[in-house]
């Protein structure tokens, strides 16, 4: 790793928290109603409840918030399967493409809401205008908005006392969408529009090349014999469409589904190094913001920064060790007499799937931040990573994107692993465990428990089911460990609701679809629902006050406490699959296989 790698790591670390930490103050108050923003815009807000029938004064108890966010997604979730079963009959589709098959739809309808973004086709040569728009574009908003809400109502889990109620969802939904991501998005997407991001309605355009292609084909005669034509060609079709906008909250949200197969690896969802810096923010702030609310919204601060501490110093860790991996190249490379060595006319290094406009360390850095949200989107190809490369992804996933992670959903898993820290600290010393002031007990562990356990169990689960069926097999295109890797990933990108993929698994059949759209769902809310279960028993509990007996949960040794926990219990869940993956894969790329 070199000097230039340290630097631009640093730099993103240093733009990004300090961009959050306002940004973290302007969220708690938008949210608890206090920001001027929210004062002067109220009649937009209660127009909006008052068309929804929604009561903005009544509050909800956890069982009453978890039916409404699974009522909401489930809706969501028929009229973007709907939308998509139409597409052949419906306005702005200048390509005329048509209905997406049903498990495809169900696929994308389930991917989209769950907030994961898997995508099996590809945008430009499947999807019109209006299906982007109205289906994806809204699902990123409100996606994103529901995990934020998710959050939130943990969050006055630990900040109310002795109450039944933990919010309101419709609330909390308008507020994030109309104050906090929308605004946001606007931003971004004059930014990226400014790079260079294409936003138009405009039909594919067909243009001539500068230079002639020329290639061969394999064909029979008309006696059935093998022949090769060669061939000539000096066409190319342009795709169009309103990129720049679905890109903003693509990232925003931690969606990560592109509007081109190649996402952010095309050049004109992502043309210029600027744009990539920007698009690597935009996915990290939101969940680094949330941090700070955390500790604004429990009345110390010094909480949000420990758990913000903790994150980073993991991502920092994450970032340096895939650039290593990736810098370092194949050794076999050494032996064909390639030079991947990085100097002023090149990155060095593993450059396959990679863009030269990028290089090793913005892809590695991108690859990182992708992965420790619950983002997906990709500016390489991650099939094309070393087997170590492609390690620290997978294991970012599969620590269940808690390293900032996705836009509630991160801190909310981080939360987690916090009480489950502060339980194991509290078995050590002999003590009932307390967390911000709130007794943790039986029924707060039973429901971390289910949290931490239940998507590995989908993961492990799912991947047995795939390689053990032919149908699972007749997708895998690399046999051997790197087969089985993309497997686990495909599971584990789904079940964690990142999307990301080893691009080398074919997934879209009716097996791999169904398969995964179910780990989707039960992965995003499976999870969402033991979270509400223990806001709601946190808020009913009374607030304790801070004795000498206390274990201090600001601190930098609970930092580290919540670091091991975060490794011994998230990543060693995974340690016999990825001995059978990457590890092998390793192994045999060193011994020159």
């Amino acid at each position: 790793m070199n000097a230039n790698s340290l630097m631009q790591t640093a730099l993103f670390i240093v733009v990004l928290i300090a961009l959050a930490i306002p940004l973290g103050r302007y969220i708690a108050n938008v949210l608890d109603g206090s920001s001027v923003i929210v004062r002067k815009t109220r009649p937009v807000e209660r127009f909006i409840y008052r068309m929804a029938g929604v009561d903005p004064e009544a509050e909800m108890s956890w069982k009453h918030y978890a039916l409404a966010v699974l009522l909401f997604n489930a809706l969501g979730t028929l009229a973007l399967y709907g939308l998509l079963r139409v597409q052949h009959l419906l306005p702005a589709n200048p390509q005329g493409f048509g209905a997406m098959t049903p498990d495809a739809a169900f696929n994308t309808a389930v991917s989209f809401v769950t907030n994961t973004n898997w995508q099996d086709y590809g945008g430009e040569s499947t999807l019109g205008y209006l299906a982007q728009m109205l289906g994806l574009t809204v699902q990123n908003f409100l996606s994103a908005a529901t995990g934020i809400a998710v959050v939130i109502a943990l969050i006055r889990g630990f900040k109310r006392h002795s109450v039944q109620t933990i919010g309101n969802f419709w609330v909390d939904l308008t507020r994030t969408t109309l104050y906090v991501l929308a605004p946001l998005a606007v931003v971004v997407s004059v930014l990226l529009v400014s790079q260079g991001v294409i936003q138009n309605f405009k039909a594919y355009r067909d243009v001539s090349t500068l230079q002639v292609t020329t290639y061969q084909t394999q064909s029979t005669d008309a006696q059935g014999k093998a022949v090769t034509q060669t061939l000539e060609n000096d066409k190319q079709t342009l795709p169009m469409g309103p990129v720049a906008s679905q890109e903003a909250i693509k990232m925003l949200g931690t969606n990560g589904g592109g509007f081109f197969n190649a996402n952010s690896a095309h050049p004109y969802e992502n043309p210029t190094p600027f744009a990539n810096f920007v698009q690597m923010l935009a996915m990290l702030v939101i969940p680094a913001a949330l941090c700070v609310v955390f500790g604004r919204m429990v009345g110390d601060k010094r909480q949000g920064y420990a758990v913000l501490a903790a994150m980073t110093i993991a991502f920092a860790a994450a970032c340096w060790s895939e650039i290593a991996a990736e810098q370092s190249a194949n050794p076999v490379y050494a032996s064909l007499h390639v030079d991947t060595t990085a100097s002023a006319l090149q990155s060095g290094g593993n450059m396959e799937g990679k863009e030269t406009r990028f290089g090793i360390a913005q892809s590695g850095i991108f690859t990182v931040a992708t992965t420790a949200a619950s983002c997906g989107a990709v500016n390489n190809m991650h099939d094309s990573l070393t087997p170590l490369g492609g390690l620290v992804p997978m294991l970012l996933i599969q620590l269940g994107e808690v390293i900032f992670g996705g836009v509630g959903s991160g801190l909310y898993g981080m939360l987690v692993f916090a009480l489950l820290a502060v339980f194991v600290a509290g078995l050590m010393i002999g003590r009932t465990p307390e967390y911000a002031g709130k007794k943790i007990e039986s029924f707060e562990m039973k429901m971390v428990s289910i949290t931490i356990l239940l998507t590995p169990f989908i993961v492990l689960a799912g991947t047995s089911i795939a390689v053990l069926s032919v149908a699972g097999t007749a997708g895998i295109a690399n046999p051997g460990a790197h087969g089985f890797s993309e497997v686990l990933y495909a599971f584990s990108s789904a079940a964690n609701n990142n999307g990301s993929a080893f691009g080398g698994l074919s997934v879209n059949t009716p097996f791999y679809n169904v398969l995964l759209g179910i780990a989707m769902w039960f992965g995003r809310f499976g999870s969402i629902i033991p979270v509400l279960a223990i806001a709601g028993s946190l808020a009913a509990k009374k607030r304790l006050a801070v004795t000498a007996g206390t274990l201090p949960t600001h601190g930098p040794l609970f930092v580290v406490l919540l670091l091991g926990t975060l490794v011994l219990v998230g990543a060693l869940t995974y340690v016999p699959a990825l001995a059978l993956g990457p590890v092998v894969e390793h192994l045999g790329m060193i011994a020159g296989h």
